[in-house]
């Protein structure tokens, strides 16, 4: 964890970006008159929407589609 101050953290934001962004530092903290103030840490991943996912996870029966058109009554009230 590395700490800066404000007036660093201005004049050097770039520098200090890069050093999360490749994992150098797992932590900024940003000080103002000695004191901590904020903290810089880099934004995890988010894996839930990734395509393919949990391919191979399940098996889609052949016969998914053979309620849809019951399914569709029930929502649109027998139309």
């Amino acid at each position: 964890m590395q700490t800066v101050s404000l007036f660093d953290a201005k004049t050097h934001l770039s520098r200090l970006i890069d050093q999360i962004a490749s994992g150098t530092e797992s932590e900024i903290v940003i000080s103002r008159n000695g004191k901590p103030v904020a903290r810089v840490v880099p934004i995890e991943t988010d894996t839930s929407r990734r395509i393919g996912l949990a391919k191979g996870e399940f098996e889609v029966p052949d016969d998914i589609d053979a309620h849809n058109a019951a399914v569709a009554e029930l929502f649109l009230g027998g139309r």
